[in-house]
């Protein structure tokens, strides 16, 4: 069914949300109504309760026909969806989850800020306690979806004490402003997002006092990185497609350009680094399945890998296409920048590297071996 929606709806309208505003509310409406939203959410919240390997198809299918849209699955699924159905209380659940498998409440991501990105630890968007709850002040930044968000999943701090809290659009002291001159996500509504004296219940606490970074964060952070790293997939995928038919379409020299053996050395990487970011990805979501300890490290050596993947097969498209590649009227070129984007949200490249070297410094350090090494 996802594969069939981005096919026939999402591929074609992609460049009219990258260039025109936005993912449409209508789609938005649509993929609610046929359970994608939901579809990695517990079904007693109303969700279809899929494993994660086939909430990772979904994702790649999404992301196949439009890049925009997939981060909606990231954003409001994902990272704040699978989150709340993990962490939150009885009483949020019941309350707001079936409102977001059901696309009612559209949930966007508050964590970054103007100086605050990978060093997340380091927010200034602050809280204090009232007698009925919470007080939120500050500004966060690049929030996707926040434009037309109902729901976010904000972290504030207190004297180094970071919490996460729910906040819904309603409260009064909220103002969103949509973010413009991006490079790519331009139809993903994102936006600068201003709290003034939000007053939130004690209920919208999510997890305990203190713990919203080092638990509520990382376990977001967690559900967006296997998302993310579907998505490399999906722009791989993307990628491979448009060169492969435009190559099998063109003629240069009176022969197919699928002829040539430089552009087949093109495709041949493309198709490889797409098949084996599709294999990690396949494995991540087995181990979280199982609920395997190797989840973590190995989603963050997945997304690290197929964005990279990503970056390279789109790159390749371009160069497939030529002139026509750098000409919005084909596709390659909002992959190429989307493909871009992978290597810095949801963790960037080098604090992937830094976390993955000291896993491997840890596994693989053999002492043994040093007995083999010359005096």
């Amino acid at each position: 069914m996802a594969e069939d929606y981005s096919t026939e709806v999402l591929r074609p309208a992609a460049a009219q949300f990258d260039q025109d505003g936005g993912v449409s509310k209508s789609v938005i409406a649509e993929m609610a109504k046929i359970g994608l939203l939901g579809a990695a959410l517990p079904v007693e919240f109303g969700g279809s309760g899929v494993d994660p390997l086939s909430y990772g198809l979904i994702t790649e299918a999404v992301g196949v026909g439009c890049s925009n849209t997939r981060a909606l699955l990231t954003v409001h699924t994902s990272l704040v969806g699978e989150t709340l159905a993990k962490l939150a209380s009885s009483e949020i659940k019941n309350h707001y989850l079936p409102l977001i498998a059901g696309g009612d409440k559209i949930a966007a991501f508050a964590l970054s800020e103007s100086k605050a990105g990978s060093d997340a630890a380091s927010i200034q968007t602050s809280f204090e306690e009232t007698a009925a709850g919470y007080r939120i002040n500050g500004q966060k930044k690049w929030i996707t979806y926040g434009a037309v968000a109902d729901l976010f999943l904000v972290f504030a701090s207190n004297n180094g004490v970071v919490n996460a809290f729910l906040v819904d659009r309603d409260f009064a002291g909220i103002k969103t402003t949509p973010m413009q001159g991006l490079m790519a996500s331009r139809g993903a509504h994102l936006a600068h997002i201003e709290f003034s004296n939000v007053e939130v219940p004690k209920a919208n606490l999510i997890g305990r006092s203190g713990m919203g970074f080092a638990f509520v964060a990382n376990t977001a952070l967690f559900y967006g990185r296997f998302s993310i790293a579907w998505a490399g997939v999906a722009i791989a995928r993307a990628a491979v497609e448009e060169m492969v038919t435009y190559a099998r379409s063109r003629e240069q020299f009176s022969t197919k350009l699928s002829k040539h053996q430089l552009v087949q050395a093109l495709i041949a990487d493309s198709v490889s680094g797409l098949y084996s970011s599709k294999a990690m990805c396949e494995r991540i979501s087995r181990l979280r399945q199982e609920n395997d300890e190797q989840a973590i490290m190995e989603t963050n050596i997945a997304k690290l890998h197929t964005s990279r993947i990503a970056k390279a097969a789109a790159d390749n498209a371009v160069q497939v296409l030529g002139g026509n590649g750098l000409w919005n009227e084909y596709a390659v070129e909002r992959l190429y920048r989307e493909a871009r984007v992978l290597e810095i949200i949801e963790g960037s490249t080098q604090i992937q590297q830094m976390m993955i070297a000291n896993y491997g410094l840890r596994k693989y350090f053999k002492p043994d071996l040093k007995k083999n090494y010359p005096a």
